[in-house]
């Protein structure tokens, strides 16, 4: 199949967590055989941001990490229809902008014969549904959503059978442990501080437990505010600033373990969709501890491939643990790598795509040879 996908960047991570999965998801179903192309705006928010603070080197982990993607860049005058001229496939994630979505959606309605598929990764459906409702999907095939509470809600707009549950996984080409196992010290969270929807819960589930459980810890991210960085001294946190995600597998093979805090949405209102951080922690071969969050679709298995803590008292118990028990760290290791490389990679998401496009074709073949 000649697929095309529609992304904010794929060359930039900058504070654009779906670049992560879609790198791997492609680069799998390249290895398939198909023909993959990444398409991106002219003048994208996270490639300006990456640009501005380290220049083009900004870009080296992506270029070498990644050397057979491609990525085309598109000016808002280009016509859509042409860029995916002769595509049999064309995903568009929900980052992309009003006019292109329903350009897409037009070419479609318009005689096009490709699947067409919309691609949802975030929270907005609920916690901003009016400009999620806002994009005209009228002519698409079907939804992809990043878990089964998102798919719900798609489901309640009247998707029904045509929206599927497609989970991120991590690229096990590049994640994966050390082939060389160095030593290992302190506590690692690699994540942004956002809009100050988790900045409690990253004051009792990380910056407290790690102080009290005698743990060094270092943070890398984006979008730090100066409050935050204030918070972050006060703790004697080590801020690294913007780690490219095609380094991070490195900077997991130097700590002892991390954290997994999920933003308040994922808690509240989308609960049971983890991060893309907690399958790449895993498949790292990194010791993983959690603040609540539900895996009510039994992705994994807490207490064995991860350990959860209520609360930051629990938290501190479970990093003096993980930092004292070598057992329970190769336990946690070893079950969590499995659950990986089991059912968690992009290896395993390219297979479950294909599966949908075929289910999304079979009507109409039976129609057409009817």
């Amino acid at each position: 199949m000649k697929i095309a996908y529609f992304t904010h960047s794929l060359a930039s991570c900058w504070n654009h967590g779906n670049a992560h999965f879609l790198r791997g998801v492609l680069r799998e179903l390249q290895a398939l055989g198909h023909d993959v192309q990444a398409f991106e705006p002219e003048g994208a928010w996270s490639l300006q941001n990456l640009l501005a603070d380290h220049g083009d080197a900004g870009l080296d982990a992506w270029r070498s990490a990644y050397p057979d993607l491609r990525s085309t860049v598109y000016a808002a005058e280009d016509d859509p229809a042409e860029l995916i001229d002769g595509a049999d496939l064309v995903i568009v994630h929900e980052w992309n902008d009003h006019a292109l979505v329903a350009a897409l959606g037009q070419a479609r309605a318009s005689g096009g014969r490709f699947t067409l598929l919309f691609h949802d990764t975030h929270h907005r459906a609920v916690s901003d549904p009016a400009a999620m409702r806002a994009y005209d999907l009228t002519a698409y095939d079907g939804v992809l959503a990043f878990g089964e509470t998102l798919a719900d809600v798609y489901r309640r707009w009247g998707w029904g059978e045509r929206v599927f549950v497609w989970h991120e996984a991590a690229d096990t080409r590049l994640f994966h442990p050390p082939s060389d196992e160095q030593s290992r010290h302190g506590l690692v969270w690699i994540g942004n501080w956002g809009d100050g929807e988790r900045s409690a819960e990253l004051e009792e589930f990380l910056f407290r437990p790690a102080r009290e459980a005698g743990l060094p810890l270092d943070i890398y991210g984006v979008r730090y505010p100066p409050e935050a960085l204030a918070m972050l001294e006060r703790y004697g946190v080590a801020f690294r600033g913007w780690l490219p995600n095609a380094r991070a597998p490195d900077v997991y093979a130097r700590h002892l373990a991390t954290v997994h805090v999920p933003r308040r949405f994922y808690t509240d209102m989308l609960p049971g969709i983890p991060t893309i951080r907690v399958f790449e922690a895993l498949a790292c071969g990194i010791p993983l501890v959690c603040a609540p969050w539900d895996d009510a679709e039994g992705l994994f298995r807490p207490g064995e491939d991860y350990l959860i803590a209520r609360d930051g008292h629990e938290m501190t118990r479970h990093l003096r643990a993980v930092r004292g028990d070598a057992d329970l760290r190769a336990s946690l290791v070893a079950n969590g790598l499995a659950a990986i490389r089991s059912r968690h990679s992009c290896a395993h998401r390219a297979q479950e795509l294909l599966d949908i496009v075929a289910r999304l074709a079979a009507p109409a073949l039976m129609k057409a040879t009817a």
